[in-house]
Order: C-alpha cells, then structure tokens, then sequence
C-alpha cells in the first residue's frame, strides 16, 4: 500500500490524511487477526492457522486491486490485516517451538527476516509494474503470487511437536484470561506497552517514508525505493539482532536497538532534503526493526506452549493500537503543518519508552 499511495493520491486527488486512514484500516485488520484468529492456533493448531491466512491474504489484496474508492481501499486493507496478523503470531509460535532453546531467538528474527525481503522484492517490482501498468496491478500480481504458497505449507510444513503434545484439556482453558493471571500479568502489561510505542513508530515509518521522501523534494521513483532501502536495513537489522541477542542477552540488545533508533529521529533535520534521506531510512531499519522484531521472541519466551500463540497474538494485538494510531496521526500531523523533524522527535519518544520498558520485562527461559 505505501508504494503505491502516492500514485493513488495523486489520480484519485484525495488528501493525506485520507490516506491515513486506510494504512490504519490495514494495520486495524492486523490487530483482530492476532487477537481471536491467531488465538485458535492453541486450539486446532499452527498450521491450519497459517494456511487459512494465507487465503485471507490472497484474496483481500487481489480485491484491493479492484478499488473504485476510498471505502473499498479501506474494507480490503482491513481484510488483508486479518491474515497478515495472524500469519505473523503464529509463524513465530511454531518457530519457536521447533528451535533448540540457546539459539531460539535466532531462529525466530531469521524466519522474521522474511517479511521485509518480501518487502524489498515488493518494492522492486512496484516500482516497475507502476511504470508500465495502472497501480491496481501491484495488487493483482502480488495477490495471485501469495496463493502459491498453500500447496507449499501444506506439503512442506510440519505441525509443531510442542502443540502435538499439549493435551487437549491444557488448550481448552481459556488462554486469554491465563495472560492476567498473577505469574503473567506484570509480564503482560509490560511487553503490550513495548508491543504499542514500537508499533506507532515502526508503522509511522512503513506507510509514510515514500510520502515524506516525495514531499521533501525528491523524485517519486525515489520515494518509491526509500520503501527498499528501509527494508533492506530491517533484514541486516533482523538477522543481525538475532544473532547478538543469542550472544550477548535478548533485551539488552533490543534496548540497544530502538535506543539508537530514537537518537537518529532527533537527528533526522539536517538530512532532510538531501540524498542522505535514503541512507538514514536504511539504518532506521536496520534499528528500529531489528530491535521490534526482538519483542516476539522476548513474547515467545515469556509464554508457554499451552497458551503461547494467544499471548504473542494478544500483544501484537494490543500493540497494533499504536500502529492504527501512529500512521493516523503523523497524517494529522502534516495536513495540520507540523513540520518532518517535528513528527520524527514525537515517534523518537515512543520507540525510547519502548526501549526502557523492554529492558525491564522478566524471562526466565
């Protein structure tokens, strides 16, 4: 949606925070697919879970291609949210759960890492599908590329032991109100504060870099690749989290991420304008999403198998409050005059409280 929504406000002649109510609507979708589709993952399994997301992707972003208005943008990124939240909720589940334990968290950034290369690819191919055919086309192609992946996670993708060995009584006990129960709870608050002020940056960042790179006076086709380069960053950033967090402590790592990532933002006025734009969005991402993509695993540590998709489901969820809130904001924020620096100095403050409230949440394993 980001590389396509200047060409979108640009034929459509529509205003920014429009727009931003459709990156919200999206990340809207995301937050109920964590929280009640990715649930049930503890009830009828990991895989069953990914694959019915897998359609719901599918088919809400072929259908987005079919927009004749803002309200069907809105319904279809809505529709599309529902699969991608819980895809993610219960793909680091079963990751976790088929990792050996002292490089778990490893493992988890690793298969993460595939999201912004699908990103980075997406970003690509935009640029060039934009250049020869109608923005709709993006969705199209990208959607009809998603369904090959069932036959691919049906044939090749195992179901996880730990869910297989988890009696069915265990899985029927209301997972959701385990997360409040006295051994959870201050863990619980913690980690969806954490979950909430990295979400508002991080997607302040993911719908508005292509926007805010054009308005600061470089070309679309730049803007356009900022999208890229910023995710080209989040994978370095991914893996290499992961890798430090394995050597060196999930948390002081994270901290060490989303703390440079909120000493950049304060910076972010003497580059704007310049070329240099494009290499700050790559080392946010390097930051700001190795840092964010942490928190599932510190999620995944901190909950078990019985309950363990609920309670990473419930504070992506519960964080997705902050992505709604963040890309709907920073659009209020720039029809109302409030300069890039300005917003870039708000979103540093969130991803700092992130930062500290991280360092404090207890694991044990």
């Amino acid at each position: 949606m980001s590389y396509t929504a200047p060409v979108i406000v640009s034929n459509w002649n529509i205003a920014s925070d429009a727009l931003g109510v459709v990156f919200s609507s999206g990340i809207l979708g995301m937050a109920i697919g964590a929280l009640l589709l990715a649930s049930y993952a503890d009830k009828i399994g990991r895989k069953k879970i990914i694959l019915i997301s897998i359609i719901i992707i599918s088919i809400g972003v072929i259908l987005t291609g079919f927009s004749q208005n803002l309200y069907h943008l809105i319904i279809f990124r809505f529709f599309s949210g529902v699969g991608i939240g819980a895809m993610l909720a219960t793909t680091v589940s079963l990751v976790s759960e088929c990792s050996p334990i002292r490089s778990k968290d490893f493992w988890v950034s690793f298969v993460l890492a595939g999201y912004p290369v699908g990103a980075i690819l997406a970003g690509y191919l935009s640029n060039i599908i934009l250049a020869n055919y109608s923005w709709e086309w993006v969705f199209f192609i990208f959607g009809t590329a998603s369904l090959v992946f069932i036959p691919i996670v049906y044939l090749f993708i195992s179901e996880s032991g730990d869910f297989l060995n988890t009696s069915q009584n265990k899985t029927q006990n209301k997972p959701v109100l385990s997360l409040f129960s006295e051994a959870y709870l201050n863990k619980t608050i913690k980690l969806w504060m954490a979950f909430f002020f990295s979400f508002a940056c991080l997607y302040f960042l993911i719908s508005w870099i292509p926007k805010l790179v054009t308005e600061s006076g470089l070309s679309l086709k730049l803007g356009i690749y900022s999208g890229t380069i910023f995710n080209l960053g989040a994978f370095f950033g991914i893996i290499t989290q992961g890798y430090f967090s394995s050597k060196f402590g999930l948390k002081k790592t994270i901290f060490c991420f989303l703390f440079l990532t909120s000493l950049i933002m304060t910076q972010i006025d003497f580059f704007i304008g310049t070329n240099f734009m494009l290499i700050v969005f790559g080392i946010l991402g390097f930051t700001i999403q190795g840092g964010f993509v942490g928190l599932y695993s510190v999620a995944a540590r901190i909950y078990p198998s019985e309950f363990k998709t609920t309670g990473i489901g419930w504070g992506i969820g519960a964080g997705r409050l902050g992505a709604v809130i963040g890309p709907l904001a920073a659009g209020i924020f720039i029809v109302s005059g409030l300069g890039i620096s300005s917003i870039f100095l708000i979103f540093a403050i969130c991803t700092l409280i992130s930062a500290l409230v991280t360092y404090f949440i207890s694991i044990e394993n």
